[in-house]
C-alpha cells in the first residue's frame, strides 16, 4: 500500500509571510491615509469654489458681500454632520470689500482628521480665488 505524504506550509513559512505582509502594510498605510485626506480636502475646495461664485453674484447684485450662506442659496452646513467632512464659514471685510471663506475639518461624529495628533486643518479662499490653508491638504 502506498502512503501519501501530506504537503503543506510549515508554521515558520506562514509566520514569515505574515511578517512580510505586516511590513508592507506598515509602509503603505501612512501614504494611504494622506491620499484619503487629500481627497477629502477636494470636497472643501469644491464647496469653497461654489461659495466664491455665489458671493461674486451676490456682490454684483447688492454691491457688497455677505457672511450668511443662506443668502447665497447654497446647501452648505454651518456645523458638522454625517454628509460633510468640513464646516464652512465666511468672514466679510468692508474696506475694501472682500471676504474669506473657510472650510475647517470636522472633528465631531468620529471624523477626526488623520493628521498627527488629530490636528484640525483648514482650507480657505478669498474673493480673488486664492486658495490657502494648512499644508499638505491645499
Amino acid at each position: 500500500m502506498k502512503t501519501h505524504k501530506l504537503m503543506g506550509f510549515t508554521m515558520i513559512e506562514i509566520m514569515v509571510v505574515v511578517v512580510i505582509i505586516g511590513i508592507l502594510a506598515s509602509i503603505a498605510w501612512p501614504r494611504y491615509v494622506l491620499v484619503v485626506e487629500k481627497s477629502r480636502a477636494a470636497e472643501a475646495k469644491t464647496v469653497l469654489g461654489r461659495i466664491r461664485t455665489a458671493e461674486t453674484g451676490y456682490y454684483l447684485e447688492y454691491n457688497s458681500y455677505t457672511a450668511k450662506t443662506t443668502l447665497l442659496s447654497l446647501d452648505i452646513p454651518a456645523s458638522c454632520n454625517a454628509s460633510f467632512y468640513y464646516r464652512y464659514s465666511i468672514v466679510v471685510k468692508n474696506g475694501p470689500a472682500s471676504f474669506t471663506a473657510t472650510a475647517t475639518r470636522c472633528t465631531a461624529d468620529g471624523k477626526t482628521p488623520n493628521s498627527p495628533g488629530g490636528i484640525a486643518y483648514v482650507v480657505n479662499i478669498t474673493e480673488n480665488g486664492y486658495l490657502g490653508g494648512t499644508q499638505p491638504y491645499v
